[in-house]
């Protein structure tokens, strides 16, 4: 098994980071974003946001898996 990249991890974690490890910036004050609560809109707009950077992270894989690394011995097969 291949191991992932160390752009596709870090697109992966950025997510998480911003969900759990963010909220101690932004919990001092209540300002209200679209007529919700700005915490709820954080969350949302993340919810939002997870698929664009994970499909990122698969196509960051993608193209690694496709261009393999270092040289290739002649008369290796796949």
């Amino acid at each position: 098994m291949k191991r992932p990249s160390l752009g596709s991890l870090l697109l992966a974690l950025i997510p998480f980071i911003a969900m759990c490890f963010s909220v101690s910036l932004w919990d001092r004050i209540y300002p209200m974003v679209l007529g919700i609560p700005f915490n709820f809109f954080w969350l949302i707009l993340w919810t939002l946001l997870i698929p664009p950077c994970l499909w990122g992270a698969y196509r960051l894989e993608r193209r690694s898996a496709s261009h393999p690394r270092g040289p290739r011995r002649e008369g290796a097969t796949r």
